[in-house]
């Protein structure tokens, strides 16, 4: 009797391992309608910002289990847009990105996990100038489903859409950008808004 309760449990749990889990679906940029910007206090006279007009990346969303989600993204340093052109050339200079030796910034998640109806908390590891740290983005996923324009313009229609928005903060000098601080803020703030389409699956 007990051989066959060992058997049938472990026959059991050869048909589970067998059936493949279900991937994450992936999300593509809509570059169009995403932005990832970020603001300092100029020495206590202004709170000023600026942002990165390049970048790509993938999401993988799992809705079911958020823990299976990943972040990827990439960032192009020396698209930083402040409105300024001279203030941009001085933020690619090597006292800052030093984008001619370090022209990617990364983030990679390591962790994702729910918090709320529509909060979550997405670890990982941002990576600029070369410093590695990690950072916790407080996410809001602000909307799935069809795009709400998709009856308007066709090319929108056909595909599953995300709408999120995150923050963060970091300490610029843990990145070796701490030229003038604290006089200019050390602490900086990373915003990002973004919607994503779902990519065909493979």
């Amino acid at each position: 009797m007990i051989r066959r309760l060992l058997g049938a449990s472990f026959a059991a749990a050869l048909a589970v391992a067998a059936v493949p889990s279900v991937a994450a679906d992936a999300y593509t940029f809509d570059k169009n309608h995403s932005r990832i910007a970020f603001t300092w206090n100029h020495v206590g006279l202004s709170n000023q910002s600026a942002r990165f007009g390049s970048f790509d990346g993938e999401i993988l969303f799992d809705a079911e289990k958020p823990e299976n989600s990943k972040v990827n993204i990439t960032i192009d340093a020396n698209s930083i847009d402040s409105g300024v052109k001279l203030f941009d050339e001085h933020l690619k200079g090597d006292g800052f990105f030093d984008v001619a030796k370090h022209p990617k910034a990364t983030f990679v998640s390591t962790d994702v996990r729910k918090t709320g109806a529509r909060s979550f908390q997405v670890t990982g590891n941002l990576t600029i100038k070369g410093k590695t740290r990690p950072v916790v983005l407080d996410a809001t996923l602000n909307y799935t489903g069809d795009h709400p324009l998709a009856g308007y313009f066709k090319a929108l229609a056909g595909s599953n859409w995300l709408g999120w928005s995150a923050h963060t903060r970091v300490r610029r000098s843990e990145f070796d950008l701490g030229q003038y601080a604290p006089l200019t803020s050390d602490t900086v703030d990373i915003s990002i808004e973004t919607e994503l389409r779902q990519a065909p699956k493979k």
